[in-house]
């Protein structure tokens, strides 16, 4: 069985319970979650809400990353969905899962999962301020 359990690029809600249904695996001592958020300050900055946008290799790159990760780590099973769209204060931007034999791993794995898919997938987020104005921020650039 494949241990990349799901990776996808969507326009509708993110599902903490649905990633880790499909990390769950008796072979896993330890699994490792992140949440991103959308939240309300960037560099002292308000924010009033955001919008991702990715390029059609999005996805292809994301199983890149992925694969990569599962290569490097004993990884028994990996998830990660990213949100596009119009998102709010509060919302699920991106969420990732991976279990491993035990927790060390599983940490590891998680942080690089994250890491690389923030620097190296194609997904741009244009934020918006309370003061009107804007900024693009996209892959290879902190966030």
């Amino acid at each position: 069985m494949d241990v990349i359990r799901l990776l996808e690029i969507r326009d509708t809600a993110l599902s903490v319970d649905e990633v880790l249904g499909a990390v769950a695996d008796h072979a896993a001592g330890g699994t490792a979650l992140f949440i991103g958020t959308v939240r309300e300050q960037d560099e002292g900055r308000q924010v009033s809400s955001l919008s991702y946008s990715a390029h059609p290799s999005a996805e292809t790159e994301l199983r890149r990353v992925a694969e990569k990760v599962a290569a490097d780590f004993p990884v028994t099973a990996l998830a990660a969905v990213h949100r596009i769209g119009d998102l709010e204060l509060g919302d699920l931007a991106v969420i990732v899962a991976v279990a491993c034999p035990h927790r060390a791993e599983a940490f590891a794995a998680s942080r690089r999962l994250i890491d690389d898919l923030k620097h190296e997938v194609p997904i741009w987020k244009n934020q918006l301020f309370a003061d009107g104005s804007a900024e693009w921020v996209g892959a290879g650039q902190e966030s």
